[in-house]
């Protein structure tokens, strides 16, 4: 899909921004860039697209030199989000999907068609197509941002730190959303970030940059066990939490599979003696597919019991979920960031499927953190 031969680029003066970096990227591949600043990570995504022009070597697109395309047909052809959006702030939120779209000379009724699939990619309704910028929040904005890019079915999409300037649960939010929405549409992503808990979450592979060139490229679990040398370990941090375990990597692996759960029709005295009998405060809510609605708890009933009498008319369906195949360490990340208690399972379908735990991930905490104590000197403790 993406190929670097020797590609350096070289500032007056003689200073290598780029020195001779070599890298093949497969298509449908999520790849980040990351490093210290000046490192080179930005210039290097900016001469896919010829934004900056590379002095030394070649980068070939599906086979073909960007140096033989006309710069601006080859940029209509690759996604471009950035930090700071760029919506136009006189035009529709229609009008800035659809931007590429007009240069492209698609009929107006075509635009208005892709860019309302487009918004119910990520959640938004249709209504949201005659709203302005400034009548969307951050997070709104972003997605407006990353569905432009998306717009003309681009099959490579520049990121440089789409994410960095939004508040941590929103970013959050958004880069699950992503990641999810990438692996629906088969994109190929070039990723810059400085944040390395983000390319560790999105990466398929993550390649680490050091005064132009490039120092380590690999899988993230590969990166957290196996640094290249010292720089490396320094930079991803030695508190950063690896598993101990290589043997457990997924949710699935760790998850109770058989959650307690309650459907919609029953009542509340019913979700109370279901609650006492399985000693807990709180209950899943699934429909008769397993399909999770919500959740209840006991001082929700508490609070309504007398204007409601059945769990449909209390039930809460905003509930943060993982996916079954979603890595061990970021729920571990959520759990303890966010202070959850428990963190459903469901498939690709949304079928509830199991029920991550605090407690059932206190023994991977413990052997990541203190892994190596020894069994005696924690018998001390206490």
């Amino acid at each position: 899909m993406l190929k670097f031969e020797h590609v350096s680029k070289v500032y007056k003066g003689g200073k290598r921004a780029v020195n001779d970096l070599n890298l093949e990227i497969e298509k449908g591949e999520f790849i980040c860039f990351i490093g210290p600043s000046g490192c080179g990570k930005t210039t290097t995504m900016k001469m896919i697209n010829r934004l900056i022009e590379p002095t030394e070597g070649s980068i070939f697109i599906n086979g073909k030199n960007i140096m033989e395309r006309d710069p601006v047909q080859l940029r209509r052809e690759i996604g471009y989000v950035i930090q700071q959006i760029g919506l136009f702030p006189h035009m529709t939120i229609q009008e800035n999907i659809s931007l590429v779209l007009k240069l492209l000379k698609w009929p107006e009724a075509k635009r208005r068609e892709r860019a309302r699939e487009l918004l119910k990619l990520v959640d938004l309704t249709p209504d949201y197509l005659e709203k302005y910028p400034h009548e969307l929040s951050g997070g709104q904005q972003q997605r407006i941002g990353v569905l432009r890019a998306l717009a003309a079915d681009q099959p490579l999409i520049l990121m440089d730190e789409p994410f960095g300037a939004l508040d941590p649960i929103t970013r959050d939010s958004l880069q699950e959303e992503f990641k999810k929405l990438q692996r629906k549409l088969d994109k190929t992503i070039v990723f810059v970030t400085h944040d390395m808990d983000e390319a560790i979450k999105l990466a398929d592979r993550i390649v680490i940059m050091r005064d132009g060139q490039i120092v380590q490229c690999d899988t993230p679990d590969d990166i957290l066990r196996n640094p290249a040398n010292e720089f490396v370990e320094e930079f991803i941090g030695k508190d950063r939490l690896v598993q101990a375990r290589p043997n457990i990597q997924t949710v699935e692996q760790i998850m109770n599979p058989k959650p307690v759960t309650i459907t919609p029709e029953h009542s509340l005295s019913e979700a109370i003696q279901l609650m006492k009998q399985c000693r807990v405060d709180s209950l899943l809510v699934v429909d008769e597919k397993k399909v999770l609605t919500g959740f209840i708890d006991v001082e929700m009933i508490d609070q309504k019991r007398k204007k409601a009498n059945l769990v449909k008319d209390i039930v809460e369906t905003e509930i943060f979920t993982v996916e079954k195949d979603t890595l061990v360490r970021d729920t571990v990340r959520k759990i303890l960031k966010r202070g959850m208690k428990y963190v459903p399972v469901v498939d690709h379908n949304h079928h509830l499927v199991g029920i991550v735990t605090r407690a059932s991930l206190v023994d991977i905490v413990y052997d990541s953190i203190w892994g190596e104590v020894e069994t005696d000197e924690i018998s001390k403790i206490g």
